[in-house]
């Protein structure tokens, strides 16, 4: 599984012009779910994620956990993070996982997430969704399981 964490001032999602999801101060995850990626991974991702200390304390430095400030989280499923674009100038997308496949794990993650977090808002899978974010810092990780 591969994610890109941001740590946000506030993110939302807009479906057809209208909001589906809006969190205040945390993360906006973007996820994306590989064809051999299985519960484990998703455990280990999300487990990664929660215990990142990239929030800020109260002398500014990168101190925090998302729990240690009670921060909301935003899950948007994205399979373009599987692009491979070494051939060519259009990207192959094969190593993404297959939409059933891909979506019991988006929500599986969601549900490790919502164990954790009081706040945690979702993008809709498979939608065509405009994101709109204020990125805190800017503080962007790139997380993938193959590396962790």
């Amino acid at each position: 599984m591969r994610a890109v964490i941001q740590r946000v001032q506030r993110a939302s999602v807009t479906i057809d012009g209208v909001e589906t999801a809006r969190i205040g101060a945390g993360y906006l995850i973007l996820l994306g779910v590989g064809a051999a990626d299985t519960q484990a991974e998703a455990e280990r991702l999300w487990q990664k994620i929660f215990a990142l200390r990239i929030m800020e304390d109260e002398g500014g430095k990168t101190n925090r956990s998302i729990d240690d400030v009670g921060g909301d989280v935003l899950v948007v499923s994205q399979f373009t993070l599987y692009a491979d674009c070494r051939r060519g100038r259009r990207p192959s997308f094969t190593a993404a996982g297959d939409p059933a496949h891909a979506n019991a794990l988006y929500e599986y993650f969601v549900s490790l997430a919502r164990r954790d977090v009081p706040r945690v808002a979702t993008g809709t899978f498979a939608a065509d969704m405009k994101v709109e974010l204020v990125n805190d810092g800017p503080f962007t990780i790139v997380l993938d399981t193959d590396e962790l």
